[in-house]
């Protein structure tokens, strides 16, 4: 415990006390940093517990710290770096996740990627929080862009298995990543079997368009969804941002309590 950072210690606590949280993802390049930072403030109203921020490979330098600050000035929720690549890293966010895409085939992904930026990551004094990231078909960008041998939807055994081999490397937190834009998340019966299998919080990512999948994977057993393109789609109207984040905020608490 001497080694959790004060982010994922409040994590932790959130998930003993709500049984599920949404953190919603803002990927620079795909909203203005002003835009985001009223998104961030709509997201802190709705309950949301806090902010990815990345996703692609354009989120970074002057961007990713404009988008970061603007985020910081709306809102007091946590920012997490959600880096698309090496460059994907800003001091002005509060932690990190320090990920490694386990199912790449391209060693560059699985430890490269970590190698080439630890240094410069350790000068940041970002929070470090270690993450196995594993692709689901259908993977889209992010599976393409990793290389990775995608684990397949019928298949649950196989997500179940590499988030405990993950845990057993030492990572923190593991994600079950469909794609940013994915018509739907991880399966309920991959989602369920991958948490029995683990002891550490568990992501689910890509397709969590609206308050049914949001409700859905946190009573199979998800801890955190993150929110990203349901979220893009609306950014041109801020009030059908507000009504989506708060019924999928909403659901997630329903099955948290329950699940509890």
């Amino acid at each position: 415990m001497n080694h959790f950072g004060k982010v994922y210690k409040e994590i932790l606590k959130s998930i003993e006390e709500k049984g599920g949280m949404a953190f919603t993802v803002i990927d620079p390049p795909n909203q203005d940093p002003v835009v985001a930072g009223k998104i961030a403030k709509i997201a802190q109203e709705c309950g949301v517990s806090a902010i990815a921020v990345g996703g692609s490979v354009g989120a970074q330098g002057e961007l990713l710290d404009s988008t970061i600050l603007q985020i910081k000035d709306n809102s007091s929720l946590p920012v997490i770096l959600f880096p698309g690549n090496i460059a994907s890293v800003s001091k002005h966010a509060d932690a990190i996740y320090f990920m490694s895409m386990l199912n790449s085939t391209d060693p560059y992904y699985i430890t490269g990627a970590q190698i080439a930026s630890a240094a410069p990551i350790k000068r940041t004094g970002l929070e470090i929080i270690p993450t196995s990231y594993i692709i689901v078909e259908p993977g889209r960008a992010v599976g393409w862009v990793g290389r990775a041998h995608l684990i397949p939807r019928g298949l649950p055994y196989l997500a179940g298995i590499t988030a405990l081999a993950g845990q057993y490397l030492g990572s923190h937190m593991a994600i079950l990543e469909s794609g940013g834009g994915a018509p739907e998340p991880a399966p309920v019966e991959m989602i369920a079997y991958t948490k029995k299998m683990i002891d550490i919080p568990l992501v689910v990512a890509g397709g969590v368009r609206n308050e049914k999948y949001a409700y859905e994977s946190i009573k199979a057993g998800a801890d955190i969804v993150h929110v990203g393109t349901a979220v893009e789609e609306q950014s041109n109207d801020l009030s059908k941002v507000k009504f989506t984040l708060k019924r999928i905020v909403d659901s997630v608490s329903k099955a948290g309590k329950e699940k509890l």
